[in-house]
């Protein structure tokens, strides 16, 4: 295997210093913008995206990479760049695991690049785009019954006691079940209640609303599909 490909741009064995010069700038900055276009492109396979992350992750490496180059083993500087890396926030909004991964991804390939591995940076590139796909179709970490999983709102009337009177309902058409809000409604006659609950098979959904009306006096109930906090890792 000729191994002049992990050969660094920058490296020269006479001399501890080193310099950048304009083709080796060139290749590593065009390389770099490859290596964030294989990226981002690999981020939108299965996965929820906005315009502006996709975009910003194609050009993350190019970014990272000057700034690697014109640090250049200048310690102060590197200190510096450290620094101001430390006090940029990506986003308002916490991330999922996903984008921190990529944003960890698009950084560590931007380094080796602006440090002269371009081989490297390919390879890592390349491999971990690979398990990403791969681990996305698999459905690694899903859920087998997730559509089974659903979140129930149901009215009540103020002089029914909530705490038990649905149980057998739950018994018969959930696996699980648990109430995660309480709360009144005009001018506290009635009770809105909210559960999380596993259904035991597909298609019940209306034989057990019909039974839960029965129970409430006709009113207000809706099941939809549970949803899982995006902020949580």
């Amino acid at each position: 295997m000729n191994m002049a490909i992990f050969t660094g741009v920058f490296e020269d064995a006479s001399t501890t210093a080193t310099t950048v010069g304009i083709t080796g700038f060139m290749t590593c900055l065009i390389s770099a913008l490859i290596i964030g276009l294989i990226i981002a492109l690999t981020y939108k396979y299965k996965n929820k995206y906005s315009k502006n992350f996709v975009t910003t992750l194609a050009l993350m490496p190019a970014m990272v990479c000057v700034v690697i180059m014109m640090v250049n083993g200048n310690v102060g500087a590197g200190v510096a760049v450290a620094g101001a890396f430390s006090l940029v926030r990506f986003r308002s909004v916490a991330g999922t695991s996903t984008e921190i991964g990529a944003i960890f991804l698009a950084m560590g390939s931007g380094l080796m690049t602006g440090m002269g591995y371009i081989g490297y940076a390919a390879v890592f590139t390349i491999v971990i785009c690979m398990m990403q796909i791969i681990y996305n179709h698999i459905g690694i970490g899903s859920k087998k019954y997730a559509a089974l999983d659903k979140t129930l709102r149901i009215a009540i009337p103020e002089d029914l006691e909530y705490t038990g009177s649905l149980d057998d309902l739950f018994q018969e058409y959930t696996t699980s079940c648990q109430m995660t809000n309480v709360k009144t409604t005009d001018m506290g006659s009635l009770f809105k209640l909210t559960y999380n609950i596993t259904l035991k098979t597909e298609n019940i959904e209306k034989e057990f609303i019909d039974k839960l009306r029965c129970r409430n006096g006709n009113l207000e109930i809706s099941i939809s599909q549970q949803e899982n906090n995006i902020n949580e890792l």
